[in-house]
């Protein structure tokens, strides 16, 4: 059976994810597993070298990369450069 368009689209989505966590130097990795109500829930986790570590769960696997990614985006400082006069550091 051909898969479908939806869960086609979802794959690439993982796979765009996936690798934009190996490109910004983060091990990853996605499981399922089922809990004590019977359902089905996936949990992804990204590490790296410096310490910091992320574990979220979801009841979809694009669902828990799209929280991966979020988590990950909000404790990463971002630098501007406020009228040209340096980078500043900011928290989103």
């Amino acid at each position: 059976m051909a898969p479908s368009f939806r869960s086609e689209l979802a794959r690439l989505s993982i796979l765009k994810k996936a690798r934009h966590l190996s490109e910004a130097d983060w091990s990853w990795g996605c499981v399922s597993a089922v809990d004590s109500n019977g359902r089905t829930i996936w949990i992804a986790d990204a590490h790296r070298g410096d310490g910091k570590r992320f574990v979220v769960h979801a009841e979809e696997k694009l669902t828990a990369f799209v929280e991966l990614e979020a988590a990950i985006r909000v404790s990463e400082p971002i630098h501007i450069d406020i009228a040209g006069l340096g980078p500043e550091t900011l928290r989103h």
